[in-house]
């Protein structure tokens, strides 16, 4: 019970942190990305973001890539990143640029 427990604290933590922006550091350096198939897109306009690995508060899973439709014309997608520090690896989001 008590490793349940601290299983969701560490969760809320996580959640919490990473919803005010904070870099949550990961001491697990991220597998390689998984060699995905792209379907063909569902129309035109869309763009393929890629997919990647998160980091669950135990292990990392993958999110797999998806077709979406950018926010603008001529907008480009920027992929997120495992980024390396001396604090361990953190995820930089993806953006719209």
């Amino acid at each position: 019970m008590m490793k349940t427990l601290a299983s969701g604290i560490l969760a809320a933590a996580l959640g919490a942190a990473s919803a005010a922006g904070l870099p949550v550091y990961v001491k697990i350096a991220p597998p390689a990305a998984v060699v995905e198939t792209r379907v063909a897109a569902p129309g035109p306009g869309y763009v393929w973001v890629a997919g990647f690995h998160r980091w669950d508060g135990k292990a990392y899973a993958w999110v797999p890539g998806h077709w979406v439709v950018p926010p603008r014309p001529h907008a480009a997608w920027v992929p997120g990143h495992w980024v390396h520090s001396h604090h361990g690896y953190w995820w930089k989001d993806g953006h719209w640029r």
